[in-house]
């Protein structure tokens, strides 16, 4: 069954336009589930609905997965079987009828801004790495991108003059992100260490480089920042992610409309922007001590 896996993962990133980590994830689960289909004589194209039930089933007793991730395997399974119906390869969808796991609606992690402050004040030094990650964590907080988006900045990605990222997110779709005054000048501060170290050797077209001046790689990214929070004391381990939660929970705090916010993070749809619309704790208790009558 592997050439209709490949076949499928092809028809996900050409046709359907979807992220490359939509598409190895989703590629990963149909793989488990061919797999499982083999194993036990089934053709996954005659599969019905009860089989497909059995199997989400065995993911959650057996394997013990929780309903993130059946949520995601389900939505794999219907990918999946919209391929094959578009393909003719199946006269019939077993997941027209299935109802994915119901998420709880988690309140994200977010840096309050006593902490956000520290880690944009604290020194970044002269090292390569500090004064790298001392620009991403600004540019990552000041815009609200995806750490991946923020990787794949090249300088012409940036309008200095105006205060523009042209940012290209999920599926290679282009936005335009405003970021501020003091972004841009860590960034320049940032890419004047960067030409004082590779001078005019030939390095990668993107902005954050490594060592060897190469594209940085995630993990690397990951790691310079989780460094620079530690140096700087913070009391939650910083993470890329972590500072797009905290750009979008500061902006709504501050009065900003969900529209905006949801033109900035590059959501397609508003429901996913409606997480940061929560309350703030310290509001909830100030309001209480204001206006209850038994003060």
């Amino acid at each position: 069954m592997r050439p209709l896996a490949v076949d499928f993962s092809r028809h996900l990133g050409m046709e359907r336009g979807l992220a490359k980590n939509t598409c190895l994830a989703y590629s990963g689960d149909t793989e488990a589930f061919l797999a499982y289909c083999e194993a036990r004589k089934t053709d996954p194209a005659k599969a019905e609905a009860p089989f497909l039930e059995a199997y989400l089933w065995s993911l959650k007793k057996e394997k013990g997965l929780g309903a993130s991730s059946i949520y995601r395997k389900t939505e794999a399974l219907r990918a999946f079987y919209r391929y094959l119906r578009l393909e003719g390869k199946a006269e019939k969808d077993p997941t027209a009828n299935f109802r994915a796991p119901k998420l709880p609606r988690k309140i994200p992690r977010f840096l309050d801004k006593r902490d956000m402050e520290t880690l944009l004040n604290y020194p970044a030094g002269e090292a390569f790495a500090k004064v790298r990650a001392a620009a991403a964590i600004e540019l990552l907080y000041a815009s609200g991108i995806r750490v991946t988006e923020l990787l794949g900045l090249r300088l012409e990605s940036v309008n200095f003059q105006q205060g523009w990222l042209r940012v290209f997110g999920k599926g290679s779709k282009e936005r335009m992100v405003p970021v501020n005054a003091a972004a841009l000048s860590r960034l320049k501060d940032y890419l004047e260490t960067r030409q004082q170290k590779f001078g005019g050797q030939a390095v990668a077209e993107e902005l954050f480089l490594n060592r060897a001046g190469k594209k940085l790689s995630r993990i690397s990214m990951w790691k310079d920042i989780v460094a620079f929070g530690r140096e700087a004391g913070v009391e939650i381990k910083p993470h890329p992610h972590l500072f797009r939660h905290t750009f979008a929970s500061h902006l709504v705090q501050g009065g900003a409309d969900l529209r905006s916010v949801q033109e900035m993070l590059g959501h397609v749809s508003l429901n996913t922007t409606q997480i940061y619309a929560h309350v703030d704790k310290g509001d909830i208790k100030r309001a209480h001590e204001k206006y209850h009558p038994d003060k």
